[in-house]
């Protein structure tokens, strides 16, 4: 029997928004980067390769979004046991039609913030993905769920998609694998790696944990900018001053938007008030607003912070010289 042709543009309507579903941030066309009027925003920062990975630290979980779900009839189940996870398969990217919606966690989404969304790994988390193309390492905080195709594992904040390679095709192969709570410990009481671990040659040896939405230390290259008048009873905002005065600082963010790091900032100051660290403060670089506490003297001082500093914060900063 022939369907009406009303009938069948009804069915055709439901089919394409089934496989438009990718997560609760958004969906993506079947063989692409992204969907409709998804993308990257016209005038991009200029300066996404500086954007620091997402710093490993202890998270307690988010209760609401790692219950048991189901999507397009399909039942996931979150691992809150923490069990290893490593899978091969295929991560794609949500960009700017998402961009400070409301994730699985209740978090504003900044495309420009090195983040991901899973179907099952706990919320928060935090994950080492790798591209099996060009070997290429990210460190991710997962804070969302999807994407909701067979085929993929992983969805990519942009600018994490970016640094992997795979904002051109839309999606690529990848390795995904869990950072356990008992790694990031171990990272705090080591102490932040003195400068970022280079890319690994390929992706089929020892995948070294990058430290470092915080922090990896980032050469400040760039002309200052103006300065820009903080908000009343907000921490102000330096600019980045020119190499080679000597201080050292401990980096504990970065961000696109600067009023998330003065937020930070007065987080930070509140839990290290009594502690005699230095204060944290927001520097401003290009686009983005770093998050530093200091100066120290020098690198060992800097150094031998580390852990009070993540013990105090929940965060592992990592060492910024300038």
């Amino acid at each position: 029997m022939t369907l009406s042709r009303p009938l069948h543009l009804i069915l055709m309507l439901l089919l394409a928004i089934a496989v438009a579903g990718c997560s609760s941030t958004g969906g993506r066309k079947k063989g692409g980067g992204y969907y409709k009027d998804d993308g990257p925003d016209a005038n991009p920062p200029s300066n996404l390769d500086q954007v620091p990975d997402a710093v490993p630290r202890i998270e307690p979980y988010a209760s609401g979004a790692n219950r048991p779900y189901v999507v397009f009839g399909q039942r996931y189940v979150p691992d809150t046991s923490g069990q290893p996870y490593k899978q091969r398969g295929i991560a794609s990217w949500y960009g700017k039609k998402f961009h400070g919606n409301s994730t699985s966690i209740g978090e504003s989404y900044d495309m420009y913030a090195m983040t991901a969304a899973h179907t099952t790994l706990p919320i928060p988390s935090y994950a080492r993905v790798t591209s099996l193309v060009n070997g290429k390492t990210i460190v991710v905080r997962v804070n969302d769920r999807g994407p909701f195709h067979s085929d993929r594992i992983m969805d990519l904040s942009y600018v994490a998609a970016y640094k992997l390679g795979i904002i051109g095709p839309g999606s690529g192969q990848v390795v995904v694998e869990s950072i356990p709570q008992e790694e990031i410990r171990r990272l705090a009481s080591q102490g932040a790696p003195a400068a970022p671990t280079p890319e690994p040659a390929s992706a089929t040896g020892s995948l070294p944990v990058m430290a470092p939405v915080a922090s990896m230390p980032v050469a400040l290259t760039a002309e200052p900018l103006p300065e820009s008048t903080p908000a009343p009873g907000s921490a102000p905002v330096r600019q980045a001053p020119a190499s080679g005065i000597g201080s050292v600082y401990l980096q504990v963010g970065a961000f696109s938007q600067p009023a998330n790091a003065q937020s930070l900032v007065a987080r930070i100051n509140s839990q290290l008030s009594t502690a005699g660290a230095p204060p944290a403060q927001v520097e401003q670089s290009n686009n983005l607003y770093r998050v530093k506490i200091g100066p120290y003297p020098d690198r060992q001082s800097a150094l031998n912070a580390v852990p009070l500093v993540s013990d105090r914060i929940g965060i592992l900063p990592s060492i910024a010289s300038q």
